[in-house]
């Protein structure tokens, strides 16, 4: 893959952030969605690339646009796309921070197709990469992360969803002296954030989305962090379609490996509304700015991308 395809995906980011960026705070999650498909469809088409999305809106039957399964691009490359045009509808809907427009991809068979059920997770930034285990208590994988950081646990921050099913978790957290930040929706930025200095972030814990998993887990590989995850299936039939997918057991602990294979894979994500990880969308008249993060394994290059538009030249945007 060639390395210029990291601005040409944040282009794709970009645009989905500003068409939904007009629909914060309006209380609209579906509309602020569809916008956002609408946009980043519409910008795929310029993509050098033959994707084939793997991590997308939802199966054939549920998502008219950017479901699984679609072909999206220009022409190149074959890759595996993941995409999630708002993660964290809800929180644009609302005007809360911390929604971004997000891509990963990665050669062909190289994304894990993951189904849409929760997984639970935990993910760290590079100095604690192979310190960490799912398997572990919250205790020892704070001081796991406290002592690769040189910190005290008092300073250590985990990022976890404000969920019934985290009451424990989040206890666990609060008795070692670590903080914790409640978020609402929206962990494939926390899980970033955890990865970026000066974020504030140091962990992220808990069960989320898998397919959010999968995104994370193509930043976090860029970044050199780590990600570990285990799906966690509700009905038999979930555990079948987790087996047909190459996962010997429906349990089994996925490493970083296991979600995202080969040696090349990008991510883009671009702020709609403020957040740890980039700022959101402004608009000034005719102008709009948006703040985008994209990275490279192949080369270990991450770039924050500041850009201005002119909206009466890039009418296709709205």
């Amino acid at each position: 893959m060639d390395r210029e395809l990291a601005l040409e995906l944040v282009r794709v980011t970009e645009a989905a952030a500003m068409t939904s960026a007009r629909w914060m705070g309006l209380g609209n999650k579906e509309e602020a969605d569809r916008a956002a498909v609408d946009a980043m469809r519409r910008m795929f088409d310029t993509v050098q690339i033959s994707g084939t999305v793997v991590i997308g809106e939802g199966e054939i039957d549920e998502a008219p646009m950017l479901y699984i399964g679609e072909k999206v691009g220009g022409g190149g490359p074959e890759v595996d796309v993941a995409v999630d045009p708002i993660e964290g509808t809800n929180l644009v809907a609302k005007g809360l921070p911390n929604s971004i427009a997000v891509i990963g991809i990665a050669p062909k068979g190289c994304l894990l197709h993951a189904p849409d059920m929760y997984m639970e997770k935990i993910a760290v930034g590079p100095a604690a990469a192979g310190k960490i285990n799912l398997d572990s208590t919250p205790e020892e994988n704070l001081k796991a992360v406290a002592k690769a950081a040189n910190k005290d646990l008092r300073d250590l921050v985990v990022v976890i969803l404000d969920r019934p099913r985290h009451e424990k978790i989040i206890h666990q957290v609060r008795e070692t002296g670590a903080r914790v930040k409640l978020i609402t929706d929206g962990d494939v930025a926390a899980a970033v954030s955890a990865a970026v200095a000066g974020s504030g972030v140091d962990m992220l814990l808990g069960i989320g989305g898998a397919p959010e998993g999968v995104l994370a887990a193509v930043a976090l590989k860029c970044i050199g962090g780590e990600i570990q995850g285990r799906l966690r299936p509700e009905t038999k039939a979930q555990e079948e379609r987790i087996i047909s997918m190459g996962i010997a057991h429906p349990r089994q602990l996925l490493t970083m490996d296991d979600l995202v294979r080969g040696e090349d894979c990008f991510f883009a994500a671009t702020g709609i509304t403020d957040g740890d990880l980039v700022r959101g969308v402004r608009f000034h008249g005719h102008v709009a700015r948006t703040h985008s993060i994209v990275m490279r394994y192949k080369s270990g290059t991450i770039r924050y991308v500041d850009a201005t538009h002119n909206l009466k030249r890039k009418p296709h945007v709205f």
